[in-house]
């Protein structure tokens, strides 16, 4: 009996109504292709299993309705280590500034020059320890105090306001505690709110559309939050959390009709507080025509600029700058920037420019590539907060906006500041390194490009 032959085999086998059988053996492919499409079951499943098992380990607990976004997940050790560097880098050109600006004050106090420099020291080791812990804690853990952690910055809010509790400093109340152990509430408060905001828009994602849902409770957080923090008076920081929450908002997709009702709505309460107050209101006369009030409300800002004008190009050189001799008011806090472009000239300030722009552009891509909206949200608010207190400091040293007294992120002198700064940079971090990678390019055949 004659073998029948194989030709006959596989028309018995394969059906003529297949043309896409017929085409695949027409166009033979390569051997690693036939694999993946013939023999899915050891392979292919091991694979899958592998794929979903680190993202739900990288993903962590689900709240409410955030879900995984689509993408592979990759190791993000780029972005993590770009972050970290320019954190330290901003930090050590802080600590460089600030022992240039302080040093000839403290002296003339009769303190150490160190005096000012060692207590920055000690900051900055602190908010190393934060940044160390936050970003080897998962950023997940942090949403279990969605609502402990704003229920506890309103409370420091108001006992800051309370009598013989919080620390009054230059007319303004805002600090609890004494000597050098201090925390300053409106800082925290930050962090309370990019932490409220990203709960909130990652358990109602699918509602951005909706007012009542997701713009209400922001609005609502925000006035507490800012009612409470300009009571102190603390312009600066209200305008810090107005530009967290319009950040979030825009982050979260609300259509530009409600975000330009809720940013008319910011600016006319802006104006109304800056107006009503007699000291807010010179600080606004002073920014339009700051050489007209020179000898008044202007001169800090007059200073500032001529300070920065004599540094030219290259600067007068580190600790040679003279307007830190008692011309320039908080010369190491919040008009740091005017004696870096002092001493270290345009050069100096633009890399400052270039790092905090290089350190915005790592926030957006860590957001855009967060594993779920909860850490798309945070890592959109942190950069949000760090970039609008950068931008207020700065356009006020220059002159382009009023004066608000915020210090500059990671460069002026101060304890709760610089930490919580810091600390946040450190959940930046830990979201950075859980970001997803695009998944590859296929053909019709469903291999990779």
């Amino acid at each position: 009996m004659t073998a029948p032959r194989r030709s006959g085999v596989i028309e018995k086998s394969m059906p003529v109504a297949q043309p896409s059988s017929t085409l695949m053996r027409e166009r033979p492919r390569s051997k690693g292709s036939a694999i993946k499409k013939h023999q899915p079951g050891r392979l292919g499943s091991t694979m899958n299993q592998r794929h979903l098992a680190a993202s739900k380990q990288s993903q962590g607990p689900s709240v409410g309705t955030d879900k995984r976004l689509p993408g592979r997940l990759g190791s993000g050790s780029t972005t993590r280590r770009a972050l970290l560097a320019v954190t330290a880098i901003l930090c050590g050109l802080g600590l460089l500034m600030v022992l240039s600006a302080s040093s000839v004050t403290s002296v003339l106090a009769g303190a150490s020059p160190w005096k000012v420099f060692m207590f920055q020291c000690l900051w900055v080791c602190f908010g190393a320890l934060g940044l160390a812990i936050a970003a080897k804690v998962d950023y997940h853990f942090w949403r279990k105090f969605r609502v402990l952690l704003p229920a506890v910055t309103i409370a420091l809010l108001v006992a800051v306001l309370l009598p013989h509790i919080g620390t009054t400093v230059g007319g303004s109340s805002r600090w609890l505690g004494f000597g050098i152990v201090r925390l300053q509430p409106s800082e925290l408060a930050k962090l309370a709110m990019v932490l409220f905001g990203a709960d909130l828009l990652a358990r109602r994602g699918d509602k951005s559309m909706q007012v009542t849902t997701t713009v209400r409770p922001m609005l609502f957080m925000l006035a507490v939050m800012g009612v409470l923090v300009m009571k102190q008076p603390d312009m600066g920081t209200t305008l810090v959390l107005g530009c967290i929450a319009f950040g979030l908002l825009f982050t979260a997709g609300v259509p530009m009709r409600s975000l330009a009702k809720i940013l008319a709505l910011l600016a006319v309460a802006a104006t109304l507080a800056a107006v009503m107050d007699p000291y807010r209101r010179d600080r606004l006369l002073s920014f339009i025509d700051p050489w007209a009030h020179a000898s008044g409300s202007g001169y800090q800002v007059v200073q500032s600029v001529i300070g920065m004008g004599s540094g030219g190009l290259f600067g007068l050189g580190l600790g040679a700058g003279h307007e830190k001799w008692n011309l320039l008011p908080n010369a190491h806090t919040d008009f740091i920037f005017s004696v870096i472009g002092q001493e270290t000239g345009l050069i100096g300030c633009l890399l400052v420019l270039v790092l905090f722009g290089l350190f915005v552009w790592l926030g957006i891509r860590t957001a855009a590539r967060a594993p779920d909206r909860f850490g798309t949200f945070m890592a959109s608010g942190i950069t949000c907060w760090l970039l609008a207190q950068a931008v207020i400091n700065i356009g006020a040293v220059v002159g382009l906006l009023p004066v608000t007294g915020i210090p500059l992120p990671f460069i002026s002198y101060g304890g709760s500041s610089l930490v919580i700064d810091m600390a946040a940079t450190g959940i930046l971090v830990n979201i950075a390194g859980k970001e997803r990678r695009r998944s590859p390019r296929k053909n019709l055949r469903g291999e990779p490009r």
